[in-house]
């Protein structure tokens, strides 16, 4: 494959993914916000970070294997679709009265209101949930349009364009709640932001494949030296009855798929415990916060992207997750620091070492599923790590509550048996 081509089949899907995340992003800021507003609490903005999480765990594997069956476009296209359709169900929530359906008052889950807002939130979350297979097929994607010796730079690419999204989301986010229409402003934008997403899949996206592998061909033929074209283009026997079991069978997936929850499991300790640790341990407003957290994603654009590129052509995958697992379980432990310079230093070392193990990791389990099973195995790894996200999103509440900042101590802990299992794992 060379290189101009490898170009530009990778725009559509980086441009894919990287408005599918701005929509999301811009309503993000916002959900704790709402969640308080129709009653809820603390543990009930975990639960619905949980809820979408559990949900792409039963959807994405579906997806994921009938895009091997049926093509990635057009699995793309429907979980596109189910994104758009959530954000409508979002906007009706704020129509709907007020009406208290349930009083809960825990020593455990503390007090909060169950409203009829809220369970139509659970809802539109649930919804973007069982088709929120768009990752793990875009993924699937890349590895269809990448060559070997650039599937460490592309995915760093992938996960660049996705944290570009993460930076102007938020910002967007925050001049339009500025208005006089509030939260309901940044849904309709997310509405339209999708709609722009689904058009892209729907013009501008070529399918890579409608039919997936049964059997790799036989590269030598009679028919080459005749000069006729031989296309690697066959149909796996039952591509949709593939199981965890042959997912894990496969030579390193295991391995890989316990490193992956491991990196999930951290971050979300990280991503529910941080934005508690902010506002109750720091002092710190929604501006600050917005200003952290986009500081954070434009380091990891600058890692993911030109950083990965130089450094992945020099370095083995196994020594990046090795370097990057300790550089960022540091970043995890500074943290624990009240000080602003030392917690923006953790942020540009979590940035860092996640730039440095994620996308490699995605490369090395892309070489691990092949040809005849990425789909399949992109997928299940979504469902690994909703797994880890619901986890850590529910553990961390917890911890937090009973630890403080010393849950990060928990994520640098996780981290560092990521480093442990790459560090001696010598295939």
């Amino acid at each position: 494959m060379t290189e101009p081509a490898t170009t530009i089949a990778l725009l559509p899907i980086l441009s894919v993914n990287f408005v599918g995340t701005l929509g999301f992003s811009v309503v993000l800021r916002f959900l704790v916000f709402l969640v308080t507003k129709w009653g809820g609490n603390a543990f009930v903005y975990a639960l619905m970070g949980a809820t979408y999480s559990f949900f792409q765990m039963i959807g994405a594997p579906v997806l994921g294997r009938w895009s091997d069956r049926y093509g990635r476009r057009k699995v793309l296209l429907l979980s596109q679709v189910g994104t758009l359709l959530s954000w409508g169900i979002l906007l009706i929530a704020f129509f709907l009265p007020v009406t208290v359906l349930s009083d809960v008052n825990s020593t455990v889950l503390g007090e909060f209101t169950l409203t009829l807002p809220l369970v139509v939130m659970f809802f539109a979350r649930a919804t973007d949930g069982i088709t929120g297979g768009n990752v793990s097929v875009a993924n699937a994607y890349l590895a269809d349009i990448t060559d070997e010796s650039r599937r460490s730079q592309n995915f760093g690419r992938m996960a660049m364009s996705g944290n570009l999204g993460f930076i102007f989301g938020p910002a967007l986010a925050g001049l339009l709640g500025a208005t006089v229409y509030g939260e309901v402003l940044p849904v309709l934008a997310a509405m339209l932001i999708s709609f722009i997403a689904t058009l892209i899949i729907a013009i501008g996206l070529e399918d890579t494949r409608s039919h997936t592998l049964e059997r790799y061909p036989d590269r030598v033929s009679v028919r080459k030296v005749f000069g006729q074209e031989q296309k690697d283009c066959f149909r796996i026997k039952d591509a949709d009855r593939v199981s965890a079991l042959d997912i894990l069978g496969l030579p390193g997936v295991s391995r890989l798929m316990a490193i992956y929850f491991l990196v999930m499991l951290g971050f979300g300790l990280f991503y529910i415990g941080f934005p508690i640790h902010a506002v109750q341990g720091l002092n710190w407003s929604v501006m600050d916060a917005g200003i952290y957290f986009a500081t954070f994603s434009l380091a990891l654009v600058v890692v993911q992207g030109p950083v990965l590129a130089r450094v992945s052509r020099k370095v083995p995958d196994r020594n990046l997750i090795v370097c990057g697992s300790l550089i960022l379980a540091g970043g995890f432990i500074l943290l624990l620091n009240d000080s602003v310079y030392v917690i923006y230093g953790a942020a540009m070392m979590i940035a860092l070492g996640n730039g440095l193990i994620w996308p490699t990791v995605m490369a090395v389990l892309s070489k691990a599923a092949g040809d005849t099973y990425q789909g399949a195995v992109q997928g299940f790894a979504s469902s690994v790590g909703a797994i880890a996200s619901i986890a850590g999103l529910i553990i961390g509440g917890f911890l937090y509550n009973w630890a403080g900042s010393g849950v990060f101590l928990f994520s640098a802990g996780t981290i560092m048996v990521v480093a442990a299992v790459a560090f001696f794992d010598r295939k």
